[in-house]
Protein backbone atom coordinates (compact mmCIF):
# COMPACT_ATOMS: atom_id res chain seq x y z
CA UNK A 1 0.00 0.00 0.00
CA UNK A 2 1.02 3.55 -0.75
CA UNK A 3 1.94 5.89 2.09
CA UNK A 4 -0.41 8.72 1.12
CA UNK A 5 0.87 11.25 3.36
CA UNK A 6 4.45 11.20 2.20
CA UNK A 7 5.38 14.30 -0.02
CA UNK A 8 7.60 15.33 -2.27
CA UNK A 9 9.74 18.26 -0.58
CA UNK A 10 9.95 21.52 -2.36
CA UNK A 11 13.34 22.31 -3.33
CA UNK A 12 14.91 25.19 -4.84
CA UNK A 13 17.94 24.31 -7.38
CA UNK A 14 20.45 26.80 -7.79
CA UNK A 15 23.78 26.96 -9.63
CA UNK A 16 26.83 28.52 -7.78
CA UNK A 17 30.56 29.19 -10.21
CA UNK A 18 33.99 28.52 -8.40
CA UNK A 19 35.83 30.61 -11.18
CA UNK A 20 39.53 30.35 -10.11
CA UNK A 21 42.41 32.51 -11.77
CA UNK A 22 46.47 32.79 -11.42
CA UNK A 23 47.40 36.56 -11.10
CA UNK A 24 49.36 38.73 -9.09
CA UNK A 25 51.27 36.07 -7.84
CA UNK A 26 48.53 34.00 -6.43
CA UNK A 27 45.45 31.39 -6.73
CA UNK A 28 42.62 33.83 -7.06
CA UNK A 29 39.23 33.34 -7.31
CA UNK A 30 36.31 34.93 -7.92
CA UNK A 31 33.90 36.57 -5.38
CA UNK A 32 30.86 38.87 -4.87
CA UNK A 33 29.37 41.22 -2.15
CA UNK A 34 25.79 40.41 -1.53
CA UNK A 35 23.50 42.95 -1.97
CA UNK A 36 20.61 41.49 -0.64
CA UNK A 37 19.66 38.90 1.99
CA UNK A 38 20.22 36.67 3.36
CA UNK A 39 23.88 37.74 4.20
CA UNK A 40 24.15 41.03 2.98
CA UNK A 41 27.00 42.50 2.74
CA UNK A 42 28.90 38.96 2.84
CA UNK A 43 31.51 37.86 0.05
CA UNK A 44 29.98 35.05 -1.68
CA UNK A 45 30.71 32.96 -4.67
CA UNK A 46 28.49 34.43 -7.87
CA UNK A 47 25.23 32.23 -8.70
CA UNK A 48 21.67 32.16 -7.72
CA UNK A 49 18.57 30.50 -8.61
CA UNK A 50 17.21 28.99 -11.99
CA UNK A 51 15.33 31.71 -14.07
CA UNK A 52 12.35 29.17 -15.07
CA UNK A 53 11.78 25.39 -15.19
CA UNK A 54 13.32 24.96 -18.48
CA UNK A 55 16.36 26.37 -17.93
CA UNK A 56 19.69 24.50 -18.46
CA UNK A 57 22.37 24.35 -15.74
CA UNK A 58 24.94 25.08 -17.92
CA UNK A 59 22.98 28.28 -18.87
CA UNK A 60 22.04 29.35 -15.84
CA UNK A 61 25.47 29.14 -14.59
CA UNK A 62 26.88 31.16 -17.75
CA UNK A 63 23.89 33.78 -16.93
CA UNK A 64 24.69 33.98 -13.22
CA UNK A 65 28.20 34.69 -14.02
CA UNK A 66 27.56 37.12 -16.67
CA UNK A 67 24.93 39.30 -14.58
CA UNK A 68 27.18 39.01 -11.28
CA UNK A 69 30.27 39.77 -12.70
CA UNK A 70 30.21 40.67 -16.34
CA UNK A 71 32.31 37.71 -17.55
CA UNK A 72 31.75 35.04 -19.67
CA UNK A 73 32.14 31.75 -19.53
CA UNK A 74 32.49 30.69 -23.76
CA UNK A 75 35.26 29.64 -24.40
CA UNK A 76 36.77 28.55 -20.79
CA UNK A 77 37.18 25.49 -19.09
CA UNK A 78 34.16 24.77 -16.78
CA UNK A 79 32.59 21.29 -15.17
CA UNK A 80 30.88 20.63 -12.52
CA UNK A 81 32.06 20.82 -9.07
CA UNK A 82 29.69 19.29 -7.08
CA UNK A 83 26.05 19.12 -5.40
CA UNK A 84 25.61 20.74 -2.20
CA UNK A 85 22.29 20.34 -0.80
CA UNK A 86 22.74 20.20 3.31
CA UNK A 87 19.32 21.17 4.75
CA UNK A 88 20.56 24.27 6.42
CA UNK A 89 22.81 25.70 3.89
CA UNK A 90 20.39 28.26 2.95
CA UNK A 91 17.96 29.96 6.02
CA UNK A 92 15.60 30.89 3.24
CA UNK A 93 14.50 27.26 2.72
CA UNK A 94 15.74 24.23 1.01
CA UNK A 95 18.28 24.97 -1.56
CA UNK A 96 20.29 22.96 -3.85
CA UNK A 97 22.54 24.18 -5.44
CA UNK A 98 25.01 22.63 -8.33
CA UNK A 99 28.75 23.96 -8.57
CA UNK A 100 30.75 24.47 -11.37
CA UNK A 101 34.46 25.18 -11.48
CA UNK A 102 36.06 27.42 -14.12
CA UNK A 103 39.56 27.49 -14.96
CA UNK A 104 40.54 30.88 -16.29
CA UNK A 105 43.26 32.61 -17.55
CA UNK A 106 44.07 36.47 -15.90
CA UNK A 107 40.86 38.24 -17.13
CA UNK A 108 40.18 42.27 -16.56
CA UNK A 109 38.68 42.87 -13.44
CA UNK A 110 34.75 41.80 -12.91
CA UNK A 111 32.03 44.45 -12.90
CA UNK A 112 29.15 43.91 -10.34
CA UNK A 113 25.87 43.69 -11.51
CA UNK A 114 22.34 41.85 -10.65
CA UNK A 115 22.06 40.69 -7.06
CA UNK A 116 25.51 41.42 -6.23
CA UNK A 117 27.21 44.68 -4.37
CA UNK A 118 31.13 44.07 -5.80
CA UNK A 119 33.13 41.39 -7.41
CA UNK A 120 36.92 41.34 -7.13
CA UNK A 121 39.00 38.62 -7.66
CA UNK A 122 40.56 37.29 -3.98
CA UNK A 123 43.46 35.05 -3.03
CA UNK A 124 42.26 31.60 -2.82
CA UNK A 125 44.21 32.05 0.66
CA UNK A 126 42.61 35.14 2.12
CA UNK A 127 38.93 33.49 0.88
CA UNK A 128 39.73 30.22 3.12
CA UNK A 129 41.45 32.33 5.98
CA UNK A 130 39.22 31.38 9.05
CA UNK A 131 38.82 35.22 9.81
CA UNK A 132 36.99 35.49 6.30
CA UNK A 133 33.28 34.89 6.67
CA UNK A 134 32.03 33.50 3.48
CA UNK A 135 27.69 33.00 2.55
CA UNK A 136 26.26 30.06 2.83
CA UNK A 137 28.05 26.76 2.75
CA UNK A 138 30.39 28.69 0.46
CA UNK A 139 34.21 27.60 2.54
CA UNK A 140 33.58 24.66 2.21
CA UNK A 141 32.99 24.93 -1.75
CA UNK A 142 36.05 27.02 -1.83
CA UNK A 143 38.02 24.32 -0.31
CA UNK A 144 36.84 21.79 -2.75
CA UNK A 145 37.53 23.73 -5.46
CA UNK A 146 41.00 24.50 -4.67
CA UNK A 147 41.68 20.83 -3.99
CA UNK A 148 40.12 20.09 -7.10
CA UNK A 149 42.51 22.17 -9.08
CA UNK A 150 45.46 20.83 -7.20
CA UNK A 151 44.70 17.07 -8.19
CA UNK A 152 43.51 17.91 -11.81
CA UNK A 153 46.56 19.84 -12.92
CA UNK A 154 48.63 16.47 -11.32
CA UNK A 155 46.47 14.06 -13.96
CA UNK A 156 45.53 16.67 -16.68
CA UNK A 157 46.97 19.53 -19.03
CA UNK A 158 44.49 21.61 -17.43
CA UNK A 159 47.14 23.86 -15.43
CA UNK A 160 47.72 25.20 -19.11
CA UNK A 161 44.04 26.66 -19.26
CA UNK A 162 45.18 29.42 -16.25
CA UNK A 163 48.21 31.01 -19.13
CA UNK A 164 47.60 33.03 -22.13
CA UNK A 165 47.42 31.61 -25.68
CA UNK A 166 51.00 31.77 -25.94
CA UNK A 167 53.38 30.93 -22.62
CA UNK A 168 56.81 29.96 -21.62
CA UNK A 169 57.82 26.86 -19.60
CA UNK A 170 58.14 29.51 -16.85
CA UNK A 171 54.62 30.67 -16.82
CA UNK A 172 53.46 27.24 -16.10
CA UNK A 173 55.58 26.53 -13.71
CA UNK A 174 54.42 29.93 -12.21
CA UNK A 175 51.16 28.26 -12.06
CA UNK A 176 51.68 24.92 -10.41
CA UNK A 177 53.48 26.50 -8.47
CA UNK A 178 51.24 28.66 -7.38
CA UNK A 179 47.88 26.33 -7.31
CA UNK A 180 50.45 24.02 -5.50
CA UNK A 181 51.72 26.25 -3.22
CA UNK A 182 55.19 24.74 -3.78
CA UNK A 183 58.79 25.55 -5.53
CA UNK A 184 59.60 23.36 -8.05
CA UNK A 185 62.93 22.75 -9.66
CA UNK A 186 63.28 24.44 -12.91
CA UNK A 187 65.30 22.26 -14.83
CA UNK A 188 63.14 19.08 -13.78
CA UNK A 189 59.89 20.76 -14.53
CA UNK A 190 61.15 21.77 -18.17
CA UNK A 191 62.21 18.07 -18.69
CA UNK A 192 58.97 16.79 -17.80
CA UNK A 193 56.90 19.18 -19.91
CA UNK A 194 58.76 19.31 -22.88
CA UNK A 195 58.62 15.68 -23.15
CA UNK A 196 55.44 14.50 -22.31
CA UNK A 197 53.93 14.11 -25.82
CA UNK A 198 51.10 16.45 -26.55
CA UNK A 199 51.19 18.70 -23.48
CA UNK A 200 52.87 21.88 -24.97
CA UNK A 201 53.25 22.76 -29.31
CA UNK A 202 56.29 24.91 -29.63
CA UNK A 203 55.01 27.79 -31.82
CA UNK A 204 58.59 28.73 -33.02
CA UNK A 205 58.84 32.15 -31.39
CA UNK A 206 60.52 33.80 -28.84
CA UNK A 207 60.10 36.63 -25.87
CA UNK A 208 62.23 38.53 -24.43
CA UNK A 209 59.93 39.63 -21.68
CA UNK A 210 61.31 37.76 -18.88
CA UNK A 211 65.32 38.51 -17.36
CA UNK A 212 67.79 36.37 -19.41
CA UNK A 213 67.89 35.24 -22.50
CA UNK A 214 65.17 34.81 -24.90
CA UNK A 215 62.59 32.41 -23.84
CA UNK A 216 60.59 29.90 -26.10
CA UNK A 217 56.77 30.29 -26.45
CA UNK A 218 54.44 27.12 -26.37
CA UNK A 219 50.66 26.94 -26.90
CA UNK A 220 48.63 24.26 -25.48
CA UNK A 221 48.90 21.08 -27.59
CA UNK A 222 46.51 18.18 -27.69
CA UNK A 223 46.75 16.04 -25.02
CA UNK A 224 44.33 16.00 -22.33
CA UNK A 225 45.76 13.24 -20.21
CA UNK A 226 49.07 13.41 -18.75
CA UNK A 227 50.97 10.17 -19.00
CA UNK A 228 52.79 9.99 -16.14
CA UNK A 229 50.70 11.94 -13.97
CA UNK A 230 52.65 14.91 -12.63
CA UNK A 231 52.23 14.36 -8.93
CA UNK A 232 52.54 17.41 -5.87
CA UNK A 233 55.58 16.98 -4.05
CA UNK A 234 54.92 15.33 -0.86
CA UNK A 235 54.15 17.45 2.07
CA UNK A 236 57.18 17.45 4.73
CA UNK A 237 57.42 15.17 7.23
CA UNK A 238 56.91 16.47 10.66
CA UNK A 239 60.40 17.04 12.53
CA UNK A 240 60.27 14.27 15.36
CA UNK A 241 64.33 15.25 16.40
CA UNK A 242 63.69 15.51 20.37
CA UNK A 243 65.58 18.44 21.85
CA UNK A 244 66.62 18.09 25.40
Amino acid sequence: MVDKSWKIPEVALAVDLAVLTVRAGALQIMLVERGIEPYRGKLALPGGFLSDVDENLDDAASRELAEETGLELAGLHFEQLGTYGAANRDPRRRVVTVCYLAFVPELASPTAGGDARSAAWVPATTALDQRTELAFDHKKIVEDAVERARSKIEYTTLAAAFCAPEFTVADLRQVYELVWDEPLDPRNFNRKVTGTEGFLVATGAQTSRQSGRPAALYRRGPAHLLHPAMLRPPPPKPDTTRTS
